[in-house]
């Protein structure tokens, strides 16, 4: 009977794990906008930007079950490392890159020893207080920081010493696009792995799967530094297009901010990020053209109806019109353990 369950896990996994026809579509399209909308490309990059630090809050509040409401603290990070090496001499903006992930990640690994304790109000308190800690460090350390006057003197080099940054975003979008994707590639690999299947059986019950021998604490502090190391690159890119890092970057509105993008775009689905990206800066940058002053009205009562009609429900119409144009057939929710019958 075991031997069935693990065929059956198998060969979900290698199901999930094959690209449909829809998902090659988006990012053919996402492609495709390099050269049919030059115009839009300044837009674009902080979509793709605004995308791949809604996934990196995914991996942890969708996969893992862990709440967060500072996730802007490894963003910011992320931030001040590649604007802070750009101004004092490190130009390259790879090796910015990944001095950002690697210092988000170890943030991300420190903390997570006190994220992880308690109940998930207190996770949501200590996540929001060290994202306030490192607001206030950085606004005293004006010297290293700049404090409120922001962050300035940033001058990045050529991408592999041949693509140079200019002033209408191309090279800026075509960077951060293919950084988000080739992210998304690696995180759409682990949550389709059996180390992803095990994150969503430690959501689903955590007691349970601890019972069956599952570390579930290794298996958090891990996703918790991995989705820090994505959100620090998230926020080097940041830094790196647009020249400039202020105390923005570490402000409360902008953890809010990606938690409105994956309510929108949907929990618990890698794509939902990025669509719910998509959406939420369309809808800003049409509604703050219409209305200047009270967009941000607009945007929270598109929230609210979206809420009311039921995000789930049309997240699931949403998600079946996926699998029909990517030709993907489901499988009965019967056939497969509880925590595979979730779609990447």
């Amino acid at each position: 009977m075991s031997t069935n369950i693990a065929d059956h896990v198998r060969s979900s996994l290698v199901r999930r794990g094959r690209w449909g026809i829809g998902e090659i579509l988006f990012w053919l399209i996402a492609a495709a906008t390099l050269y049919f909308l030059p115009e839009r490309h300044l837009i674009l990059n902080e979509i793709a930007i605004i995308g791949l630090f809604a996934l990196s809050l995914d991996l942890i509040l969708g996969y893992a079950g862990i709440v967060s409401l500072g996730h802007a603290a490894f963003f910011g990070l992320g931030a001040y490392t590649a604007g802070i090496l750009a101004r004092d001499g490190l130009a390259d903006p790879l090796l910015g890159l990944g001095a950002a992930a690697i210092a988000a990640a170890i943030l991300g690994f420190v903390t997570s020893f006190l994220v992880l304790r308690g109940s998930d109000l207190t996770k949501l308190m200590v996540t929001l207080g060290v994202a306030l800690v490192l607001g206030e460090i950085a606004n005293q350390a004006s010297w290293l920081t700049g404090g409120a006057d922001g962050l300035q003197g940033i001058t990045m080099g050529p991408i592999l010493g041949l693509f140079e940054f200019d002033i209408f975003g191309t090279t800026a979008y075509a960077y951060s696009l293919t950084v988000t994707f080739l992210l998304f590639i690696v995180a759409r690999r682990i949550v389709v792995s059996p180390y992803g299947l095990s994150l969503r059986s430690i959501r689903d019950n955590p007691l349970k799967a601890r019972a069956v021998g599952i570390p579930v604490n290794r298996r958090l502090v891990a996703v918790y530094t991995l989705a820090a190391a994505y959100a620090g690159v998230a926020g080097a890119l940041l830094a790196q297009t647009t020249q400039f890092v202020s105390l923005d970057v570490l402000a409360f509105h902008r953890s809010a901010d990606v938690m409105l993008v994956l309510v929108i775009g949907g929990v618990g689905y890698l794509y939902g990020g990025l669509i719910g990206a998509i959406v939420f800066k369309v809808l800003q940058d049409v509604i703050s053209a219409w209305t200047p002053q009270y967009w941000q009205f607009w945007i929270g009562l598109i929230l609210v109806i979206i809420v009311l009609a039921g995000r789930e429900r049309l997240t699931e119409r949403v998600r079946t019109l996926w699998k029909g144009v990517a030709g993907r057939t489901a499988k009965s929710p019967e056939t497969l353990p509880k925590t595979s019958t979730r779609e990447v």
